[in-house]
């Protein structure tokens, strides 16, 4: 296996953890949180869901999918590619209102799939190219991609334990 292989294979298992967080929930429910201030499910969904749409759009260079596919205003929010949640006050993560919990399943599924396309076209060499030289070491196209599926994954686990305490 490759390391194409396993990059598929991560990102893969994905889906059905953010489907298995949202199914069946309402808005009310969605909106839920544990305590004043905590991070809702439908918040965590889309939170993680937007930093895959932002990162996996800057690493092939085109615009994300929330800005340009109508998504933002099935949440009840502008459509400002640089809002991902880093840094959400308690009243902007109040304010992430999906439409339901298809909305946030289907937008999922959208970004997952372009990012499954997205790693279909690499190559070994293109895994280590470096995209961002801020950091040290310099950030390669490989960990940058390790690094979009762990905090997905974080934040579906998140989502799955409040689904639990809801």
């Amino acid at each position: 296996m490759d390391a194409k292989d396993i990059l598929t294979d991560a990102f893969g298992r994905l889906p059905d953890l953010v489907h298995a967080a949202v199914q069946d929930l309402t808005r009310d429910q969605l909106a839920w949180a544990p305590a004043p201030g905590a991070n809702s499910i439908g918040w965590l969904v889309w939170h993680l869901t937007r930093v895959q749409d932002d990162h996996v759009a800057d690493l092939i260079g085109t615009e994300q999918l929330y800005a340009t596919g109508g998504w933002a205003e099935r949440f009840g929010l502008p459509a400002d590619p640089s809002d991902t949640g880093y840094g959400h006050t308690p009243d902007q993560v109040a304010a992430v209102n999906p439409e339901s919990w298809q909305v946030l399943d289907e937008y999922y599924r959208a970004v997952h799939e372009r990012t499954l396309d997205f790693i279909a076209g690499l190559t070994a060499d293109d895994l280590d190219r470096v995209v961002d030289k801020a950091w040290d070491p310099p950030v390669t196209l490989g960990v940058r991609l390790v690094s979009v599926y762990d905090d997905d994954a974080q934040h579906a686990a998140q989502a799955a334990y409040v689904r639990g305490l809801l």
